[in-house]
């Protein structure tokens, strides 16, 4: 889905996932991460969520709308488990149109299906004009 109108201060998306053991494992060997808390299941069976994973969730909705990212800064606030399901709200701030492209400031906020907050963060980033 590329952008096709003009962004929108104010405009609202949002994506959910539910991370898996094998999702874990898999990062961890692209990223290097293999401490303890995300190769060996807790007491319940579940491993940590990478924090940069969980920030997968607002970087596939800036892809779905074409934005380059130019600062990405994220809180983690809580661990985030394997089967844990996180609903991430993108909201844009503000929006400068500039001659070739807009300039945009956006906030993430991201919760766990019991509606805690797990991760918030602000991206700044570009979108060329077509």
């Amino acid at each position: 889905m590329s952008m096709s109108l003009p962004p929108e201060e104010g405009s609202v998306y949002n994506y959910e996932r539910t991370f898996t053991e094998e999702d874990v494992r898999q990062f961890g060997e692209v990223s290097g991460d293999q401490q303890a808390i995300h190769t060996e299941p807790d007491e319940e069976g579940r491993l940590v969520v990478q924090g940069l994973l969980t920030a997968t969730l607002p970087t596939k909705i800036g892809g779905n709308l074409s934005y380059i990212a130019r600062t990405m800064e994220f809180d983690f606030l809580k661990p985030v488990y394997t089967g844990n399901t996180i609903s991430c709200e993108w909201t844009n701030k503000t929006v400068e149109e500039r001659d070739d492209r807009y300039t945009l400031t956006s906030s993430v906020m991201c919760h766990n299906q019991n509606d805690e907050a797990v991760m918030e963060g602000h991206i700044d980033r570009l979108i060329w004009k077509e």
